[in-house]
């Protein structure tokens, strides 16, 4: 009845399912201290969260969009979500120490959250798997080295008032920016670009939707986008997988075809 009444009153399946995981765990350990008889979270099944659509940009697109912004604030955020695949919360935690321009290389340490007592704050990834090394492309480089001379600027502007936090992405007084105002100026880009609206989050979704079909291996996009089990990257890029399978299909006829051709 508790899950129900919260279905009808507009929570979303996946925030019943987290209300169920903690009332499960609450509840063990109530079982474990013997203060209930049994665990009723367990004979109860949550409702089924529906998968949000993936709804990646197309390369033109993805061309257009990052032309746009040249030399918008958030460039470099949207450099980094399009060529590395980073979530929102990972892009806006990186701090200068965790990267290397002139090796062209990233470390995920980190992610951008909010907590509800103390603000924003950096905390460790979810899983040991989000903590990883990548390669830099050379557009994501460039994008950094503006974001470095954007930043020099806005600690000359910020005088005694600059607090330095190391982050890369900030305020203008040092401090760290929330997500949603990442979102908004992604929004406006695409309007102003006239784009279709989509998520900030569509940008890691295409930048392994190209990689899928440029021929990457799954389970190197796995590493590279932090997933925990490469199902999670084959059931979320399920769309790409069917042209895979044509190219699969056609590297097989040319390898036979040659065979033949030999033979003959």
């Amino acid at each position: 009845m508790f899950f129900n009444h919260k279905v009808d009153s507009g929570a979303s399946a996946r925030r019943v399912q987290m209300m169920h995981a903690v009332l499960r765990t609450a509840l063990n350990q109530a079982l474990r201290w013997g203060l209930v008889p049994r665990n009723v979270a367990t004979l109860v099944d949550p409702p089924r969260a529906i998968r949000e659509p993936v709804n990646p940009m197309s390369p033109d697109e993805a061309r257009r969009f990052m032309e746009a912004a040249r030399g918008d604030p958030f460039e470099a955020v949207f450099a980094i979500a399009l060529g590395l695949g980073l979530r929102v919360g990972e892009v806006l935690g990186l701090r200068w120490q965790d990267i290397d321009l002139e090796a062209g290389r990233l470390t995920v340490r980190h992610a951008l959250q909010r907590a509800k007592s103390q603000g924003l704050e950096l905390v460790e990834p979810k899983s040991r798997t989000s903590v990883r090394n990548l390669v830099l492309p050379a557009f994501v480089v460039r994008a950094l080295r503006q974001q470095q001379l954007r930043q020099k600027q806005q600690v000359r502007w910020g005088g005694l008032k600059w607090q330095e936090k190391d982050l890369v992405f900030t305020s203008s007084l040092g401090t760290p920016i929330e997500s949603n105002k990442v979102r908004r100026g992604f929004k406006a880009l695409l309007k102003k670009t006239g784009l279709r609206d989509m998520r900030l989050h569509d940008l890691r979704h295409s930048c392994a939707s190209f990689l899928l079909a440029q021929g990457l291996q799954p389970r190197t996009i796995m590493e590279l986008l932090g997933h925990s089990q490469i199902s999670l990257t084959m059931n979320t890029y399920a769309h790409v997988m069917p042209s895979l399978m044509r190219d699969a299909a056609q590297r097989m006829d040319a390898l036979f075809e040659e065979d033949d051709a030999v033979r003959s």
